[in-house]
C-alpha cells in the first residue's frame, strides 16, 4: 500500500463560516448547515469518503476515490502517532468511533515550540496521488473529538490544485482552503460546505475567489499551536450536497 503525503502550513480563520454569498454567520456545528442544500447528507454508497471500518489505511474504495490514510510533521521536533510515511510509519485504525462504530481515525503527539511547527493527518482521494473530480458534491461532513488536556483548535484544510505544488500553479504554496475547527470533549459533527471554506488572504499565491471542487487533492486535519499537546479523532467523513 502506498501513502503519499501532502504537507501545508496552517493560519487562523474565524469559528464560524459565511454559507455562500450569505451574509449570515452560521455555526460548522448547528443544524442550519446540516440541512442546508450545501450540506444535506449523501447516500453513503456516493458519499462516504472514509469511516475505518475496514480496520486499515485506505478510505473508502467508491465512486472512484481508495486513497490512504497518512500523518505528516514538520522537521523542527514535533511528533505524532502513528508515525508520519517519512519515517516509516504506517497508519492504523484505534477502536472505539462515532456513533457506535468499530474504528476511528486517531493521532496523538507534541507540536513543536517554534512559530513555524505543524503536525497534522490527512488522506488523498486517489492513489496514486492526484486530482480528484469533486464537482458533484457541495461540501463535507464528519465527526471529530479531542482526547484529556489535548489542544481545542484544529485546522481543515482541503488542498485542490490552485494551492499544492502538484497542481504547477500556485508559487507560494499550501495556503488550501478550509477552516478552523473547535474540538469538544465529546464527538461533534460538523458539516463545511466548500462555499465556506477559505484561504488566508495575508500570504499564499494565488488568491482564487474559490476552491475548485473538479481539482481536489484530499482533506487534512492540521495542529500548530507551538508547544501544544494534541489528542485527536477522526471518524465518518462524507461529502454532502448530492443531487442539490
Amino acid at each position: 500500500m502506498r501513502i503519499n503525503v501532502t504537507f501545508a502550513l496552517a493560519m487562523t480563520l474565524g469559528l464560524t463560516l459565511s454559507l455562500g454569498a450569505c451574509k449570515k454567520r452560521v455555526a460548522i456545528t448547528g443544524a442550519e448547515i446540516k440541512n442546508s442544500p450545501d450540506g444535506h447528507a449523501c447516500p453513503k454508497a456516493v458519499g462516504l469518503i472514509a469511516d475505518g471500518e475496514n480496520n486499515n489505511n485506505q478510505i473508502a474504495d467508491i465512486q472512484n476515490r481508495g486513497g490512504y490514510w497518512y500523518t505528516f510533521s514538520d522537521e523542527e521536533g514535533s511528533t505524532v502517532v502513528p508515525d508520519s510515511g517519512k519515517h516509516g510509519g504506517t497508519f492504523q485504525m484505534t477502536p472505539g468511533g462515532a456513533n457506535g462504530s468499530k474504528f476511528a481515525a486517531h493521532m496523538t503527539g507534541t507540536v513543536a515550540g517554534s512559530q513555524s511547527a505543524y503536525v497534522g493527518i490527512g488522506l488523498n482521494f486517489v492513489d496514486p496521488q492526484g486530482q480528484y473530480d469533486a464537482s458533484r458534491y457541495k461540501g463535507i461532513t464528519f465527526w471529530a473529538k479531542k482526547g484529556a488536556g489535548s489542544a481545542a483548535v484544529a485546522r481543515l484544510k482541503v488542498p485542490d490544485a490552485d494551492t499544492v505544488p502538484e497542481g504547477k500553479v500556485c508559487t507560494q504554496c499550501f495556503n488550501d482552503f478550509g477552516t478552523d475547527i473547535t474540538l469538544n470533549d465529546d464527538w461533534t459533527q460538523y458539516t463545511v460546505p466548500f462555499s465556506a471554506m477559505k484561504q488566508d488572504k495575508t500570504w499564499g499565491s494565488p488568491h482564487p475567489d474559490a476552491i475548485d471542487p473538479r481539482t481536489l487533492y484530499g482533506i487534512q486535519f492540521q495542529f500548530k499551536a507551538p508547544g501544544s499537546n494534541f489528542d485527536f479523532w477522526l471518524d465518518e467523513i462524507e461529502f454532502t450536497g448530492c443531487g442539490n
